[in-house]
């Protein structure tokens, strides 16, 4: 396939203690965060299914403002991300992780929630699909969701990442 005309994706693994992420930004922002200690294969594959034919180039130098503020979340001296983004989904999606981003350091809501605040109050399972389809881990907060009984349910980085995240968040 003819990769020309199409914008690069570029990707570095962060591994900073015992974070080891997956990171791809665009020339316009961040577009994806990888669960902690999958393979580049969890990238490639969503790099083929959300941006076809575009070409992966690892970069670690252009990707270093991403590194940054994300370490710098994991050290405990960031609460919010300041770096541009580049994400797509569904307008359904986008309001979804929208609303994400405004769910505070350290708290935790219920799916429901997320739907009311999106006026969708009867799309609790589409919510869900939408959180579980977000492309950038972390600084889209999903791990902030929890079940109605305040358990923790699914996350795409899976339940030990998600229990990490918001240790640290407390």
């Amino acid at each position: 396939m003819n990769t020309e005309n199409k914008p690069t994706i570029y990707w570095t693994l962060l591994h900073h203690k015992d974070w080891k992420i997956y990171l791809a930004a665009t020339s316009k922002g961040l577009c994806y965060v990888g669960s902690q200690n999958m393979p580049v294969d969890e990238l490639i594959v969503w790099a083929e299914k959300h941006f076809p034919g575009r070409r992966l180039t690892q970069d670690h130098e252009r990707l270093k403002p991403y590194v940054n503020e994300l370490i710098e979340y994991f050290e405990g001296e960031r609460k919010s991300f300041t770096v541009p983004f580049d994400y797509h989904g569904t307008e359904f999606q986008m309001a979804v992780w929208k609303a994400l981003c405004e769910i505070p350091y350290g708290a935790t809501i219920v799916y429901s929630d997320i739907a009311n605040t999106i006026n969708k109050p009867a799309a609790v399972r589409a919510v869900g699909a939408a959180i579980g389809a977000n492309p950038v881990l972390i600084s889209i907060p999903c791990h902030r969701v929890v079940g109605k009984n305040g358990k923790l349910t699914g996350y795409r980085g899976g339940l030990e990442m998600k229990t990490k995240l918001l240790e640290l968040e407390r």
